[in-house]
């Protein structure tokens, strides 16, 4: 029997405000912070105190709800999401149910299947939890980066773990789109989409590495042309978007294997192993019922003015797909030229800024932007945004090139000069004497003296053997320490081959 996969995503992203959604507690690095240092009375759900909404976190939601196209909800609730365990200090989770702040959106993909529209089913605000450090030994790090330890005996002599609720109270936006996968790859494609989004909002920084973007697949598969889904299995550990695929496409075997033997898929919720390439049963998969889910007491329904919304819509910045469309029809690029540069908004807005600043065609930027200069800034570990090079500046080099004063080769060096002095291109190329040379007399001296010294390479040209006009090409330029116009030398190089 063939089957379908059926795959639907819950992503939670963490929201970049200064303060936690109920209580003004700082938000740190937790992987950096010293544990338990941004914690109040509220955050640690200490008895008779009481959450006030930040104001922030639901602009940044409904930003982010608007640009996936979703209705805004003119009245939510929040709930209390009921479960115990050692990271929720309340025993319970501030979240919404029944009434969430945003419904019914889509984002469009791009996918080797053509164009698929993704459903999103609710866009919902949460708090998250504390993290628990499982010890197995006695000697722990105090700090994040692991410079100092400490002792903490145990008694019994077992492992333990430790709770620190620096993340606890952190506002999470919860995103649950309805399940329309089919494959892997569109899983990928939506995260990596997802992530481009609210990197651009500028509401999350999109580091699945750090946990603040976690994405957590349910997949079930069916007989191919049922209506009814299958048993789900929900999927947690996955911190890169390669491991994210690879998650999926082995549930997907996993479930096939079982159901094809005769078996039958367990619900529950798994683990990936990236040692092992494998995912590993974690717990039993609740349902909504488990959480006992009931209205927020101490929260007052989230009225949002429809006003207020007009506005932070129209703030909106133009949004990536619109942008790499933008780019393919004003530059000429593919579409995946225009995806390379949109992926990272500073890259985008660097190319963009390079373009106006010159009379260069936006292709010949385009390729020496991703290549000599991504190249350059990635030996630096640096990203686009950290270009020390101002657009004005590649746009005068580039300039440079296209009008014959300096040559491609030179035109690298001058970049690496650029790159790692901050000068600028004009400046360099008259310190260094690297203007390019097109004296059509001077450039015949130095094809004539090669040709006199290569005589034997001379007569390998005119036997056949037409490649070597390259190494005599080579030579002139060396004669020419680079200088020289390579246009004017491989053609005059040519005539003389071929005349005499």
């Amino acid at each position: 029997m063939e089957y379908e996969p059926v795959i639907g995503l819950e992503v939670h992203i963490e929201m970049l405000t200064e303060s936690k959604m109920f209580c003004a507690c700082p938000v740190v690095d937790f992987t950096v912070a010293a544990p338990n240092t941004a914690v109040c009375p509220v955050c640690a759900g200490m008895p008779g105190t009481l959450p006030v909404i930040n104001a922030k976190v639901v602009e940044f939601a409904l930003r982010v709800a608007l640009a996936l196209e979703c209705e805004i909800a003119p009245v939510s609730i929040f709930a209390r999401k009921n479960y115990f365990y050692p990271d929720l200090p309340k025993g319970y989770q501030i979240s919404q149910y029944e009434q969430p702040l945003a419904s019914n959106g889509r984002i469009t993909l791009q996918t080797s299947r053509g164009e698929r529209v993704i459903r999103i089913r609710r866009v919902h605000l949460e708090e998250d939890t504390g993290k628990l450090t499982h010890v197995e030994s006695s000697i722990i790090p105090v700090n994040g980066n692991g410079a100092d330890t400490q002792v903490h005996p145990n008694e019994q002599g077992r492992p333990y773990s430790l709770v620190d609720l620096n993340r606890a109270g952190v506002a999470l936006l919860e995103i649950v789109t309805e399940p329309d996968f089919r494959t892997a790859e569109e899983v990928r494609a939506y995260a990596e989409a997802l992530r481009m989004l609210v990197r651009y909002l500028g509401v999350n920084s999109g580091d699945l590495e750090k946990g603040v973007m976690r994405i957590e697949p349910n997949i079930s598969i069916r007989p191919v042309g049922r209506d009814e889904l299958g048993t789900k299995v929900e999927i947690k550990n996955l911190n890169s978007f390669r491991s994210l695929e690879r998650g999926v496409s082995y549930e997907i075997r996993r479930h096939g294997e079982i159901l094809r033997a005769g078996g039958q898929v367990m619900q529950e919720t798994v683990g990936w192993d990236e040692g092992k390439q494998a995912t590993y049963s974690q717990r039993s998969k609740e349902d909504a019922h488990d959480y006992r889910y009931f209205p927020e007491p101490d929260l007052p329904p989230l009225v949002v003015d429809p006003a207020w919304v007009a506005q932070i819509r129209q703030s909106l910045p133009e949004l990536p797909q619109a942008k790499i469309k933008r780019f393919q029809r004003q530059y000429g690029l593919s579409e995946a030229e225009s995806t390379q540069l949109v992926t990272e908004k500073s890259l985008g807005e660097y190319y963009e800024k390079v373009v106006e600043a010159g009379s260069v065609p936006a292709r010949t930027v385009f390729a020496w932007l991703t290549g000599e200069m991504l190249s350059l800034l990635n030996a630096a570990g640096n990203g686009s945004e950290s270009a020390t090079i101002q657009p004005k500046e590649l746009a005068m080099l580039l300039k440079m090139i296209a009008d014959g004063q300096i040559n491609q080769n030179t035109g690298k060096t001058v970049l690496t000069e650029m790159f790692a002095t901050g000068k600028a291109a004009a400046g360099i190329v008259a310190a260094k004497g690297l203007a390019q040379v097109s004296d059509a007399g001077l450039i015949a001296g130095l094809v004539a003296e090669t040709l006199a010294e290569n005589a034997r390479e001379v007569e390998s040209y005119r036997a056949g053997k037409t490649t070597v006009v390259n190494f005599l090409f080579g030579q002139v330029m060396k004669k020419a320490q680079g200088k020289a116009n390579p246009q004017v030398v491989r053609a005059e190089l040519e005539r003389r081959l071929d005349t005499q």
